[in-house]
């Protein structure tokens, strides 16, 4: 790799506000762009010994780690989120949206509570969010924003049949609001995972005949890891991927294309 693409990949000198990077996926994106020289805001809600955990991993890579907790079916999480971090490291040049609620019901049985906190912690929080991080990104005129999205966008479960749906609006929402925030140097973009071996699906996964069924869905015959989600954020929290604004990247081996 010649310096010149190194640079592009280079996240010295920002802030990266990664939501739900204890564990799973947004710990391995949390600890990939603290590889790549970013400064980490490691997020939690309940789990204070795993961001600790994952902090302290990237510190031991010479990395800049700091954990923050915020409850993001709160609604005034976001702003007092962001202003946490940047008051502590700075304002956020970065912002991944990886946290996210997920429950399982059949569409017309899901409990008032349950959808009330999915539609708060998967759309309302990640708008207020963006609204809180925007304005320093504007002011600097360079700022990535990366929406955590989901196979379930394009091959829904009929039991996530609302999460499903707030996967597919956060793909129309980077649509549009990459067209609005494009001027001011800020990218908008969802990554979609398909099926990962993360703790939240290691209950169902570790059903045989489940697994065997997912995984003759995907062309590459294997579920994926959380690290294999890293090199696309990378490029979409990068300047390597500075020409790539309004769009859904899938990160499942082939699943939606099959």
């Amino acid at each position: 790799m010649s310096d010149a693409t190194r640079r592009r990949f280079d996240l010295g000198g920002r802030v990266a506000l990664v939501t739900g990077s204890s564990r799973g996926i947004g710990r391995a994106i949390a600890l990939g762009l603290a590889e790549a020289g970013a400064t980490v805001a490691v997020h939690y809600v309940g789990r204070r010994e795993a961001a600790e955990a994952a902090a302290a991993a990237i510190r031991a890579e010479g990395g800049t780690a700091e954990t923050f907790q915020a409850d993001l079916a709160d609604e005034a999480a976001a702003r007092a989120l962001v202003d946490a971090v940047t008051a502590r490291l700075g304002a956020p040049d970065i912002l991944v949206l990886n946290a996210s609620a997920e429950h399982r019901h059949a569409w017309d049985a899901m409990p008032a509570a349950d959808f009330d906190e999915e539609i708060a912690v998967n759309l309302r929080t990640p708008l207020a969010l963006m609204a809180a991080a925007r304005p320093a990104m504007s002011r600097r005129g360079w700022g990535r924003i990366l929406m955590i999205g989901s196979i379930q966008s394009a091959r829904p479960n009929p039991r996530l049949a609302v999460y499903a749906a707030l996967k597919s609006a956060s793909a129309n929402l980077a649509r549009n609001l990459a067209a609005q925030l494009g001027p001011e140097g800020i990218t908008v973009n969802v990554l979609s995972p398909g099926a990962i071996a993360t703790e939240r699906n290691e209950a169902v996964l570790a059903d045989p005949a489940y697994r065997q069924r997912v995984e003759a869905r995907i062309p590459l015959g294997r579920v994926g890891t959380p690290e294999d989600c890293v090199g696309a954020a990378l490029l979409l929290c990068s300047d390597a991927g500075g020409y790539i604004t309004g769009s859904e990247l899938y990160v499942d081996g082939g699943w939606n294309a099959a």
